[in-house]
């Protein structure tokens, strides 16, 4: 009886850490959606960001990225949901940084192209992990 209990409560955990991941997955190609719009409104609006804002924010996001990084880099192997969240703070720190090198360009060039390019990269790169993410977690939901 204890072996067949043992059994459910550990579909029961591989199903939620895979909805869990799945949920994620949604979340990072909305996010990446957002990206993409802000850079397309940006080139139709010739907008340029200010670049003190953007530093400041970056700066203190890397920052405390970089810390949640650390952290979670030894477990980021332990099951689907800690390699999601993982994966999560990889990319944030990827749009910190990119978000820094954008506020320099930006600086030196007076111009909106590098918020652009760095937004379409951004969009790339989040689409890219949500997919990653949404397979392997779609893929685990049906084999639990």
């Amino acid at each position: 009886m204890r072996t067949a209990f043992k059994v459910i409560v550990e579909w029961i955990n591989v199903k939620a850490q895979a909805g869990s991941a799945f949920l994620k997955g949604i979340i990072m190609f909305l996010f990446a959606i957002v990206v993409f719009a802000r850079a397309s409104y940006q080139l139709f609006t010739g907008a340029t960001p200010e670049v003190v804002l953007m530093s400041t924010v970056g700066v203190v996001a890397l920052l405390a990225n970089l810390f949640c990084l650390l952290l979670l880099t030894r477990h980021r192997k332990d099951n689907l949901n800690m390699s999601s969240v993982w994966l999560c703070s990889r990319n944030d720190i990827i749009a910190n940084t990119s978000v820094l090198v954008a506020a320099g360009l930006i600086f030196l060039t007076h111009s909106p192209l590098p918020d652009l390019a760095i937004g379409l990269l951004l969009t790339f790169i989040f689409a890219k992990s949500a997919g990653q993410v949404l397979s392997q977690s779609w893929k685990e939901m049906r084999q639990a």
